[in-house]
């Protein structure tokens, strides 16, 4: 079966961007498949795609992918020159600062040493124990979000990786889920064949809307 239609957000002779949803692979990967990947579904429509970044498997939001190799190699050969990519994180507590630059080393992709990366972040909103964070990053390392927040304190609630085990399990309990809330809202970069800035924008799921909504309901 097709990709829905709505979850296109962009596409042109060159590229094709969609919403990735919370739960799903991009590519697929080591171990046992319950469902197809992201790619498999969309190369039914187009079998030359290429995806030119990933996201999480519990992440959701806009995901890039090239129609051919050439698009491909344009896009690394520039290595992610001038691209931004915008999430919407849902973390335990709330920082200090309203806003912020989280600028810890993460190790390499490479697997060799560490890299200085920078994830910028400002608090949307405090909901009683949690906050609503905007965060941006660049090209992003393994995690970069996940983890950064984690080292300041906040990690992402029910982040069985990198958060805080009581009180994911409270959070479990209290909104009946497993998964966390990070959520890539936008991305802007230039498109690697014609230069012009293309700015692609994923709204919230209906799912992190209504835990928003109950967490408010829950602190009002």
């Amino acid at each position: 079966m097709p990709i829905a239609r709505e979850r296109i957000l962009f596409e042109d002779r060159w590229l094709l961007a969609v919403t990735k949803l919370g739960g799903e692979l991009v590519v697929q990967g080591k171990g046992r498949l319950d469902t197809l990947p992201l790619l498999d579904f969309l190369r039914k429509d187009h079998p030359s795609l290429l995806a030119i970044h990933r996201l999480d498997f519990e992440t959701s939001g806009v995901v890039v992918f090239a129609k051919s190799r050439a698009v491909l190699a344009a896009t690394l050969a520039k290595k992610f020159a001038g691209w931004k990519k915008d999430y919407t994180a849902l973390v335990l507590g709330t920082p200090k600062r309203a806003a912020g630059v989280i600028d810890f080393k993460l190790p390499a992709r490479s697997g060799e040493g560490k890299v200085q990366v920078s994830t910028h972040y400002a608090v949307r909103e405090t909901i009683g124990p949690v906050s609503l964070l905007d965060c941006t990053i660049e090209r992003g390392q393994k995690h970069q979000i996940r983890r950064h927040l984690s080292m300041i304190g906040h990690p992402l609630i029910l982040d069985v990786v990198y958060g805080i085990a009581k009180a994911n399990k409270e959070f479990s309990k209290f909104l009946r889920l497993h998964r966390f809330f990070l959520h890539a809202s936008r991305i802007t970069f230039p498109h690697p064949v014609t230069g012009t800035i293309i700015e692609i924008v994923s709204p919230l799921p209906k799912a992190f809307l209504a835990v928003i909504k109950k967490l408010r309901e829950a602190n009002t």
